[in-house]
C-alpha cells in the first residue's frame, strides 16, 4: 500500500523538516537531524563526546485493506496501517573485545528516562496535534490507539533507554487514476504540497514513476439478448460508439 508508506514518509518530513536541514536547525525534536527512515542508527550517527545521543527511527511494519462489510462493493474499503517510531538514547557500546556498535543506553538514570519520555511525547504532539502535522493528518483518518513499548528483559534485570511508540491508524486507501497514472490520491496532493528537495517528496515521486498511465481500451461494441413479454428473445449488437 502506497498510503502506508506515505504516512511514514510524511512523518519524516514533519520530524525532520527540509527547511531545518538546510539551515542547520532549529529542529522540532531532541533528536535533531538524527531521524532515520526504516533503519537503526549506526556508529557514525552517534556523538561520542555526549553522554547519550537522542535518535528517532521510523518503520511501517503492517498495513492492510478490508471491505467495510460483507455486502459492500469493492470500492467501499477501509485501510489501516501501523507506524512505529523508535525513540532511543544511543551510546557507543562494546561487547567484550568485539568491535564497537551503536546501542541504547542501559536504563538506570531517571533523568535520562524523562528525556526519552519527552522525545516520544514530542513525536506524538507533532503528528497528532501541531500545525506542522496537517499533511500527515490528511492521510490519517483517525488514530485508533497509541502504545509505548519499552525494551527490557526483566528476568535478567536488563532495561534500555529505548521506546517504541506504535500508532495504530485508520488511513485513506489508495485511489488510483488508471488513465492518468502516477500517484493515487490523496497521496498526490500531499506530495505536491511537500517542499521541493525534501526526502519525502523525492521518495513519493519515485514511487509514482512505477505507475504508468493505462488508457482504457476503446469499446468496440456490445452483444445483448433481450427477452420481451411472451418469452421471445431478441439478439442484437450495438456498434462502436461515435467519437
Amino acid at each position: 500500500m502506497l498510503a502506508a508508506e506515505a504516512v511514514r514518509l510524511v512523518a519524516m518530513e514533519i520530524l525532520l523538516p527540509t527547511a531545518a536541514q538546510a539551515a542547520g536547525g532549529p529542529y522540532p525534536t531532541l533528536a535533531g537531524a538524527r531521524v532515520f527512515d526504516s533503519r537503526a542508527p549506526s556508529l557514525s550517527d552517534i556523538d561520542e563526546e555526549a553522554e547519550y545521543t537522542p535518535v528517532l527511527s521510523l518503520y511501517t511494519p503492517e498495513s492492510g485493506v478490508a471491505l467495510r462489510g460483507p455486502l459492500t462493493d469493492a470500492g467501499d474499503a477501509e485501510a489501516d496501517a501501523v507506524l512505529d517510531v523508535v525513540s532511543e538514547l544511543c551510546i557507543v557500546a562494546r561487547d567484550g573485545d568485539g568491535p564497537a556498535f551503536a546501542d541504547a543506553m542501559a536504563d538506570g538514570d531517571p533523568s535520562a528516562r524523562l528525556v526519552l519520555a519527552a522525545l516520544a511525547s514530542r513525536v506524538r504532539y507533532l503528528l497528532e496535534f501541531s500545525p506542522a502535522g496537517l499533511a500527515w493528518r490528511r492521510l490519517v483518518r483517525r488514530v485508533i490507539r497509541v502504545e509505548n513499548r519499552t525494551f527490557a528483559v526483566p528476568e535478567y534485570g536488563l532495561r534500555w533507554h529505548r521506546m517504541t511508540t506504535r500508532f495504530h491508524l485508520s488511513i485513506r486507501d489508495d485511489d488510483f487514476n488508471v488513465a492518468a497514472g502516477g500517484l493515487p490520491e490523496p497521496i498526490r496532493n500531499v506530495c505536491d504540497a511537500l517542499p521541493d528537495g525534501s526526502y519525502a517528496k523525492a521518495q513519493l515521486q519515485a514511487l509514482g514513476a512505477h505507475f504508468a498511465a493505462e488508457p482504457p481500451t476503446a469499446l468496440a461494441g456490445m452483444d445483448f439478448t433481450a427477452r420481451i413479454p411472451g418469452g421471445t428473445e431478441i439478439n442484437g449488437v450495438v456498434g462502436t460508439p461515435k467519437p
